[in-house]
């Protein structure tokens, strides 16, 4: 019997500060401010409090295709909160986020500012702020706002399981690793299997349900996150692949995911957005880089 069998849980649980991998130290197990720390403020409607990843892609994808539409009320400001140095914990975070979970949005449209928490929320809010990605009959609607929970509720065993024990842990558990891995392997096929006879997840409508699920899923499939797409096997979802390359080759897509953004090649950062221009420069260090390689 090895070690990790054989261990027994204590009667009543201790936090051990220097448990829990490459996150140990800003895991905690109590919530509330480490620090005082007011959030910026831009000229814009949407204040955006994030991080690019695939919680906070989301978001930013979902704006990027507002203003694609020209719907000029979906203009944003996007603040990094650098969740590696604890900024999730600061003081005016908290006010937005009491949950200290990035996407945060504060929105200035009206006379009182108004927070939404939770990327699904945030998706919803603003689909129904603009009447965009949306469907507006009864059953699409419940069609679309049923994928966009499936992908709230999923996930977690995709990042905070398989992703966790796969590749942050500080050591391989098999047990974990299979366990998670045959779910996600599941949650895949659910995909693949409805995307068979769907163009988007709604139907022939792209939607803000092909925008939650694509910044996890998609990015597992493209090998962006966890490095496991081999060990899933994520090739063989023909259907799955087909939809991420489709939704990858939008513009707005290519812009939402540099937003924020803190690792990859430098011109594919965007680490704050305040307006649209932002992304002029980003485009020519590209083409720069190209240049020089």
């Amino acid at each position: 019997m090895n070690e990790q069998s054989s261990y027994v849980p204590e009667k009543i649980w201790k936090w051990e500060r220097e448990n829990g991998g490459r996150f140990a130290k800003i895991n905690r197990p109590i919530a509330g401010s480490t620090h005082d720390k007011e959030l910026p403020i831009g000229k814009h409607p949407m204040q955006l409090y994030s991080l690019g990843t695939p919680n906070g892609v989301k978001v930013t994808i979902l704006l990027e295709e507002l203003l694609a539409l020209g719907i000029d009320g979906a203009e944003y400001d996007a603040w990094m909160i650098t969740i590696g140095d604890g900024d999730q914990f600061g003081s005016g975070f908290i006010e937005a986020n009491p949950n200290s979970k990035i996407p945060a949005l504060m929105d200035h449209s009206s006379g009182t500012p108004v927070r939404v928490f939770e990327s699904g929320a945030i998706l919803l809010h603003l689909a129904e702020k603009f009447d965009a990605f949306l469907p507006k009959d009864p059953s699409g609607r419940a069609e679309c706002l049923s994928w966009l929970f499936w992908q709230m509720g999923s996930t977690p065993y995709l990042g905070g399981g398989f992703g966790h024990f796969y590749n942050y842990a500080p050591f391989k558990i098999e047990y974990c690793i299979d366990r998670y891995a045959m779910e996600v392997k599941r949650q895949l096929d659910v995909l693949d299997r409805h995307l068979a006879d769907n163009q988007y997840m709604c139907g022939a409508d792209y939607t803000i349900a092909d925008m939650a699920i694509w910044p996890w899923y998609g990015a597992l499939v493209l090998n962006r996150v966890y490095g496991a797409a081999e060990f899933l096997d994520a090739g063989s979802y023909e259907h799955m692949n087909r939809w991420t390359d489709e939704i990858g080759q939008r513009a707005a897509v290519r812009r939402g995911r540099m937003v924020n953004k803190a690792s990859g090649p430098l011109e594919e950062q965007l680490r704050e957005r305040h307006d649209a221009s932002d992304f002029e420069s980003k485009t020519q260090d590209k083409i720069e880089a190209a240049g020089a390689s």
